[in-house]
This record gives C-alpha cells, structure tokens and sequence, in this order.
C-alpha cells in the first residue's frame, strides 16, 4: 500500500521526514480527544497490517493530533457494539491490530503528545521506544466501565512494570502521571510537552541510522517475548471482556456516566 496516496486513511495522517523516517499522526476529524470509534479502530487495524509492508522507512514515529494521542473508546460507540454479531467481529479486529503491530520489524518511537487511555495506551506502550509529553497521563479505565481490559493492557502492562504493579493499574483504571509511568518504568522518556514529537524524532533519526536489518531483526527477536504473552493472555481477555460488555454492571457504568454519577454495581 503507498501509504502517501491512499484513499483508505481518514483518521490517520503519514509524513515522510528526512532520515527515512516516516511520521504517522492519529487524528480524528472533530474529536480533538482521537477517541476511537468504529472508523478509527478499522483504521487502526489497516494501519498496522500496512506498516508491515513499508519497506521506504527505517523508523516510524506514531503520535497523536491535538490535546491527545487517543483517549480511548468513544463511549458514544459502545451502545453500537451491543448489535449482533458486532463484538465477535471487533475482537476479530482487535487481534488483528494487536497481532500485525508486535509483526511490525520496523521500530516504532511513540510520541504520546497527550493522553493515551485504554486502547490509545495500549498501543502506545506496544511501540519499542515511548516518549511521553509532561502533561500527558496513560492509564487502562475499563473495569471503570464495568469491562475487562480486554484491548492488549493485560498483555503489555505485565511486562512492563511487572504483575503487582499491572494489577493496581488494571484493577483500579487509575491513571498515571509522565513523571509516575517513567518511574516504574512503563515509559522511556518524559518531554516538555512542546518537544514531545520532536524529541521523538529526533530519536527515530538515530535509529535510522543504524543498520536496518540488525536493527529490526533485534525487535523481531525481543517482540518474541511480547508474542508469547499475547498468545497467553489476549484470547482470554478479549473473551471475557465480551462477557463483560453484556453484563448489567457495564450497562450500569454507561448510565452512570450519562447521568454524572457514581455507578452501583452489583456483581450482575
């Protein structure tokens, strides 16, 4: 696919920089939050099966537009999903993103320019060098919603900062700090939050400099690790997590949150 002349991407902009390296920006039209709806999360999945293919970039760096890098599911979507047949294929498409993304040999430098929730955080934390603005927080809400983390968080967040840590995170949906997720590890670099994206760059520079098949065979050989745990842990989630979307908790979780109020969940 030639990425600069494609009339498959609404949502997703490409720019090619110098040094082979090749800018991808989440944005979603009217949405300054890139929240993700149908047609971004399609988008999303042709995005990875893609890069996959790009053979002009040694190094891609993938942020967001706007306030944010993306925050996450577009809680006006969800009630969509409830229609027959449509979380069996979002799941479908899910593994398909998350899948062709660990298939990517090309590095990838996240730029997280803003808030990264949920699926936004998760493919943010996939990428193999992650620099996060100073304002920018990244955290997993869906036991907020009354849903399993379903999207790749029960994946990467373990091997990130470890079970205890993944755990206080994904238990609670609470978000962390740049400062907190550099910390303990989840993130590789804080930026002020107007050098975010050209720290970024400047690193994905570097990386294109190196010789491309040492470089990418190196990823393809660690993001063994990353394979094998999702081979462990995403079936399972994303199952469970459909069990979840048809529980009276979640259903509860959405009012609650039409209505600017606590949820009172009941274990139903």
């Amino acid at each position: 696919m030639d990425l600069m002349n494609t009339d498959e991407f609404e949502f997703v902009r490409f720019e090619r920089l110098a040094g082979h390296v090749l800018k991808v920006t989440i944005d979603r039209p009217g949405n300054e939050l890139n929240a993700v709806d149908d047609r971004l999360h399609h988008e999303l999945t042709l995005l990875m099966s893609a890069l996959k293919e790009e053979r002009e970039a040694r190094c891609i760096v993938l942020t967001g537009s706007g306030p944010a890098f993306s925050a996450g599911g577009d809680y006006g979507w969800i009630p969509a999903l409830q229609e027959p047949g449509r979380l069996e294929a979002l799941r479908q498409e899910a593994k398909n993103l998350i899948w062709d993304m660990l298939d990517i040999q090309i590095p990838i430098v996240a730029a997280v320019n803003g808030h990264a929730m949920g699926l936004g955080a998760s493919i943010a934390l996939l990428c193999d060098i992650i620099f996060v603005a100073e304002s920018a927080r990244i955290g997993d809400p869906h036991v907020s919603v009354g849903i399993v983390a379903g999207d790749g968080g029960t994946v990467i967040w373990p091997l990130a900062v470890g079970p205890a840590l993944a755990k206080q995170y994904l238990l609670t949906g609470d978000p962390i700090d740049a400062a907190e997720a550099h910390r303990i590890g989840l993130v590789n670099f804080v930026a002020p939050d107007d050098q975010c994206v050209e720290q970024a760059i400047e690193y994905a520079t570097r990386i294109a400099a190196k010789a491309p098949m040492a470089v990418q065979y190196t990823k393809v050989a660690v993001n063994k690790l990353l394979k094998d745990a999702a081979n462990t842990a995403f079936d399972v989630a994303t199952a469970l997590e459909i069990v979840t979307f048809n529980s009276a908790d979640h259903a509860e979780a959405l009012a609650a949150i039409a209505e600017k109020r606590a949820p009172l969940f009941k274990n139903s």
